[in-house]
């Protein structure tokens, strides 16, 4: 039987106006989990930033925000660079009002093996996923504090592979687990400062933006991961973003330097017996083999 369905996508869940007049940032917020954080985020209320490098990928946010009513607006940056950040920190503020809670959704990552990885192949994922994630939290806290704002959240999107390693996925999973240390020691420093600080682990939500690769390593479709989960499906979209909005509200006003997963408890999963062992040079070799 396995895990039942959540309430259908649009389904109310937290009081009408929870978070009117707040501004909230959600980075890469134009595509896939984080489209779908930004839009959970504006049905409750929340105006909405999205930042990202690609015009396309924000006007593609912009509209689905508007879509379901949400005020809107978008910048670009590169949150590598946090003179970038603090700039489109400025455009979103100057069209909405001052940013109080913030989403970490940007990240990169692709397949390789450990020994094969290039230096900039490791950097420009590390450097997106923890350097931008730290870049945006601490413009969030100062811009927080300079305007005496009574508070803030901020919540990081991590992967489970953080806990565990991600073999054939180095990079990410040191940068994501990073991400989750960072998570706990702003929680402490912040909260003095009214500034609550968590972490979301999601688990596999199909959506259009997948990547290529990862569809790739999944040829059978959603059914047979499905069966791969102790939940009996995989997740929905909405559910994710409502988790998130959820720990951004007031309502876990108590709730800082905590880790959620919200993965229908796969990642927990242990075999009595457990499978054959192949290599994750073996593995990818089936899916990222050149054509013949």
């Amino acid at each position: 039987m396995g895990l039942p369905e959540p309430p259908p996508a649009g389904s109310t869940f937290l009081p009408p106006g929870t978070f009117d007049g707040t501004v909230a940032v959600v980075t890469g917020g134009g595509t896939g989990l984080g489209r779908t954080i930004a839009v959970e985020l504006a049905r409750a209320g929340a105006a909405i930033g999205i930042i990202s490098r690609s015009e396309e990928h924000r006007l593609a946010g912009v509209a689905a925000v508007e879509a379901v009513g949400g005020r809107v607006a978008h910048a670009g940056a590169d949150i590598r660079e946090a003179d970038q950040v603090s700039d489109a920190f400025g455009v979103i503020e100057d069209a909405l009002g001052p940013v109080t809670v913030l989403v970490n959704n940007a990240a990169a990552n692709f397949p390789v093996l450990a020994a094969a990885m290039r230096p900039n192949a490791f950097r420009s994922v590390t450097n997106i996923v923890l350097d931008g994630t730290f870049f945006c939290s601490q413009e969030l806290h100062r811009r927080v504090t300079a305007h005496g704002l009574a508070g803030g959240a901020i919540v990081n999107i991590l992967a489970t592979q953080s806990f565990t390693g991600g073999p054939g996925m180095a990079h990410n999973a040191a940068a994501k687990a990073g991400v989750g240390n960072l998570t706990k020691s702003l929680a402490v420093e912040w909260a003095p400062d009214g500034i609550r600080v968590n972490a979301l682990a999601p688990g596999l939500f199909p959506h259009e933006d997948m990547r290529e690769d990862l569809k790739a390593l999944r040829p059978e479709g959603e059914s047979v991961d499905a069966r791969r989960s102790p939940a009996g499906r995989l997740g929905r979209l909405h559910e994710l973003g409502w988790a998130v909005t959820w720990l951004c509200s007031p309502y876990a006003a108590f709730v800082t330097g905590h880790t959620l997963v919200v993965d229908g408890a796969n990642w927990l999963r242990r075999d009595f017996v457990m499978p054959e062992f192949t290599p994750v040079g073996e593995q990818l070799a089936q899916v990222l083999r050149p054509p013949d």
